[in-house]
């Protein structure tokens, strides 16, 4: 419960220190696993003295046991060794430390820790983090090249000797780091982190040579494992032999078989692209040449033909015809002409025999009242009534005699 406490009313250390036992020896026993860091079998001692850390969280915890509980696991375990214990928390109230007290220790064996490696397999599977989609290409000519591995290692003289060798103007920003043991994890996903953050590495490789299944248990772990699903830069995983298979393999956008493997994926062989480089100008070359040729024939064959060798030939041959078509327009168009004129004249002829001028013209003369009226009957005109006669020669008035 609570307690109440304040600055005029403090409690002593001793007493925080009695209480927190208190607390810690209601705990019961519970089964603890980790990785032995450091190990202290004094002889003659019938106490062990070792420390138990969690890889993963960079967390330790002092750990005792009798001699004969470790002697029944010593011949098969050793600094690094991950074991499962049985132990009882317990408080030691005058260094206010936390210790716990082993009564069974079992070393983790490889069938147990492959079958964990599998269970950790299908959940990171199923959270999508080894999907294909998720994958992102690599560079074809990186700039830097991030290398995270072992220091002076084999794995590090694999990946910067052949990537040099096969392009001799990349450059690599390197981070040395423990590839096994308990800090393994964390400097490595440090590593990793620092190289991502960085906009001039453009891919990162995680290399290491082989080893037993403990030694690459640190690549299978999962916070490295989510740490790479993280980057934005592309990483390369090349731990180990073919063989080996970490988790790191799963996640990483491109496995490589081994480190030497990683240097010929990351960057390309200067000597093959130069040959690429000239078998594409020689086939730019060809394809130029034949082009050219083609045209060229095709331009021989124009310039051969009739049109192109004499080109007022074509002209020449149509001015007799269009001479001809000219003489025949024009005769066509003079007997329209003529066959009109004539009609004309026939038309003439007739309206000018059917007008009434013609009719006055041979003595006749046509009478019109004062109103314009015509004259047709006698009776039509009264006595001494004046009335204008038009005859051929013009007008003149007369008047009807009673």
């Amino acid at each position: 419960m609570a307690l109440t406490t304040s600055a005029d009313a403090p409690l002593p250390v001793g007493d925080v220190s009695r209480l927190i036992g208190g607390w810690i020896d209601r705990l019961g026993a519970v089964w603890v696993e980790g990785q032995i860091t450091q190990l202290s079998r004094r002889p003659g001692a019938g106490v062990v003295f070792m420390t138990l850390r969690d890889p993963s969280h960079d967390i330790s915890v002092s750990v005792t046991c009798f001699r004969q509980v470790f002697d029944a696991i010593a011949d098969v375990v050793s600094e690094g060794a991950r074991v499962v214990v049985h132990a009882k928390p317990e408080w030691y109230a005058p260094r206010g430390q936390l210790s716990l007290r082993a009564a069974e220790i079992r070393p983790v064996g490889v069938g147990e820790l492959l079958a964990r490696l599998e269970q950790l397999k299908k959940s990171l599977t199923a959270e999508g983090l080894f999907a294909p989609e998720r994958k992102k290409p690599l560079p074809f000519l990186p700039q830097r090249i991030g290398l995270v591995c072992g220091r002076a290692s084999a794995a590090e003289r694999d990946v910067l000797e052949n990537a040099r060798h096969r392009w001799p103007a990349v450059r690599f920003e390197v981070r040395n780091v423990a590839v096994q043991g308990v800090h393994a994890v964390s400097q490595v996903v440090q590593a990793v982190k620092e190289l991502d953050a960085r906009e001039d590495v453009d891919v990162i490789v995680v290399a290491r040579g082989g080893g037993s299944v403990e030694d690459l248990l640190p690549f299978s772990d999962e916070q490295l494992v989510r740490a790479v699903a993280a980057c934005r830069t592309p990483v390369v995983s090349a731990i180990g032999h073919e063989p080996d298979t970490p988790l790191l393999d799963y996640v990483a956008d491109l496995r490589a078989s081994t480190p030497t493997d990683a240097a010929k994926k990351v960057v390309p062989d200067v000597g093959e692209e130069y040959e690429r480089v000239r078998w594409l100008r020689d086939r730019a070359r060809r394809c130029v040449e034949a082009y050219v040729e083609r045209e060229e024939r095709g331009l021989a064959n124009a310039l051969g033909r009739p049109s192109m060798e004499d080109p007022h030939r074509m002209v020449d041959e149509r001015a007799d015809q269009v001479d001809s078509l000219l003489d025949r327009g024009r005769r066509c168009f003079g007997h329209h002409l003529d066959r009109s004129l004539s009609e004309l004249t026939h038309t003439h002829a007739r309206v000018v025999a059917l007008s009434p001028a013609a009719t006055l013209q041979r003595g006749y003369a046509v009478l019109q009242k004062a109103d314009g009226h015509v004259v047709r009957a006698p009776e039509e005109v009264a006595a001494d009534e004046p009335l204008r006669a038009r005859v051929a020669g013009g007008e003149m008035t007369v008047r009807r005699d009673a």
